[in-house]
């Protein structure tokens, strides 16, 4: 007689439980605004100057706020995995993107007063007779300004993906190192020896965080290599790369969560790529990737041969079953390649023989690009799984036993295809932007509550 499957409490961990994750996202966003004020609580711990201009204070207020939300960014993009874990794969990179405009905006601001109603403050804006450390301000607010404008548009400016990243790392590091520079030298509000000791401590804390993010773990990661074991074809263009660790397995992996990869290269060349885990944890210790040729880098990995040395860096994310113990059921919603963390999401279902009842909604182009079909039907046999293959052009004939609508996933076929009590299940949707927004649309109209939808957002480079 075969064991009883443990219940889905079992696989859930104490920082998974929703009090726990609120308690963290709290606790980060308390430490995010700390950060922020940090500078100013700098400035009232020194001696700043007295009864000056409104417009000049306020100026270099904004200086200093630019400099404090550069310095944040070295955080988000860190990967820090306690940082991550409560808001999500997904969150934290928004949480950049914006924040860089903002910390834009306050450089530009900054400028910009100074240049209007100060400009003996900003001395000879020519650089053969201008201070160095007033050049070095100007060297740093040009490098902000090409960082994001070049990963704002590096699609429409053709830039390489790895080319890419490269700039984006040198200009962070030579427009953060430079405003640094200039805050220090130009002495305003950082004049006492106390108050310019705070501000040293501050700056060699974010270069700490650059020296583990940059140098440490992918020292960390040289030591743990990877061997690519199996690579197969999937359908519509995906190639599964099945990957054996020939150091430390991952640890703390959960079914949908994500990991870098790198393949035959050192992991300080920044050549690697997000890749959701294709296997469950339940598996053991050899993961897979599918992966899709959609851009540059992409293109690269998935021309990767059996006996290539990998590296990885995961995993990360919270897209995940494990998370949701207590729902009846689940709907899944999948977008061409999207099914990957959708896929390690019902092999942890099969794997644990759990009866909860799962609906999938999966949409392609058309039935031959329906990649992972076969394994969605033989995890079908073993779970209480109803798969729903969404096509713009239906097959003719129909293959038999399959579960075939014809058109978009909208709020139509949503509302006809799920049963009613679906609507406070946990909706867990991966796919590209466009499409998970529309989702996100149509699921609020059918009474669906904005806490019971997750998306993972699916965009290969």
């Amino acid at each position: 007689m075969s064991p009883r499957p443990a219940p889905p409490h079992h696989h859930v961990r104490p920082a998974d439980r929703p009090a726990i994750v609120l308690a963290e996202a709290t606790g980060w966003v308390l430490a995010a605004a700390l950060l922020l004020a940090l500078p100013f609580l700098v400035i009232l711990a020194g001696d700043p100057p007295r009864g000056g201009a409104l417009t000049r204070n306020l100026a270099y207020a904004l200086g200093f706020g630019g400099l404090a939300l550069a310095g944040l960014q070295f955080a988000l993009t860190g990967r820090l995995k306690p940082l991550l874990r409560p808001f999500g794969a997904d969150i934290v990179p928004v949480f950049h993107r914006f924040l860089s405009w903002a910390a834009l905006a306050f450089m530009l601001g900054h400028f910009g007063m100074l240049y209007v109603w100060h400009q003996d403050d900003l001395g000879s804006l020519s650089p053969l007779q201008a201070q160095p450390h007033m050049t070095a301000g100007r060297v740093g607010l040009a490098a902000f300004v090409v960082l994001i404008v070049s990963s704002e548009f590096r699609k429409r400016l053709g830039l390489d993906y790895l080319w890419w990243r490269r700039l984006h790392v040198a200009l962070a590091l030579i427009g953060f190192g430079a405003a640094v520079w200039h805050v220090l030298g130009a002495g305003y509000f950082t004049a006492e020896d106390g108050t310019r000791g705070l501000w040293l401590a501050v700056t060699l804390a974010w270069l700490g965080l650059i020296l583990y993010t940059r140098l440490i773990r992918p020292w960390w990661q040289s030591r743990n290599p990877w061997r690519v074991i199996e690579i197969r074809d999937e359908g519509d263009g995906i190639r599964l790369l099945r990957l054996r660790p020939e150091g430390r397995p991952l640890r703390d992996w959960r079914p949908g969560q994500f990991a870098w990869l790198a393949i035959g290269n050192s992991p300080y060349s920044l050549r690697e790529h997000p890749f959701t885990i294709a296997t469950a944890p339940d598996k053991g210790h050899e993961i897979s990737f599918a992966i899709k040729a959609l851009g540059d880098d992409s293109r690269r990995l998935s021309e990767a041969r059996v006996g290539s040395t990998a590296w990885i860096d995961g995993p990360y994310g919270v897209f995940t079953i494990d998370r949701e113990a207590d729902a009846p059921g689940f709907v899944m919603i999948a977008g061409g390649v999207g099914i990957t963390p959708i896929i390690a999401n019902l092999h942890a279902l099969q794997e644990r023989r759990d009866p909860r009842p799962v609906h999938l909604l999966y949409a392609n182009a058309d039935w031959d690009g329906a990649a992972f079909r076969d394994e969605l039907a033989r995890i079908a046999r073993d779970i209480d799984l109803r798969v729903t293959h969404v096509l713009e052009t239906a097959p003719d004939p129909r293959p038999e036993g399959q579960h075939i609508a014809e058109g978009r996933i909208d709020a139509d076929l949503i509302q006809r295809v799920l049963p009613p009590d679906s609507r406070d299940w946990p909706h867990m949707m991966c796919g590209p932007a466009p499409m998970l927004a529309a989702l996100r649309k149509a699921l609020r109209g059918r009474g669906v509550p904005a806490h019971r939808i997750h998306s993972e957002i699916f965009e290969m480079v």
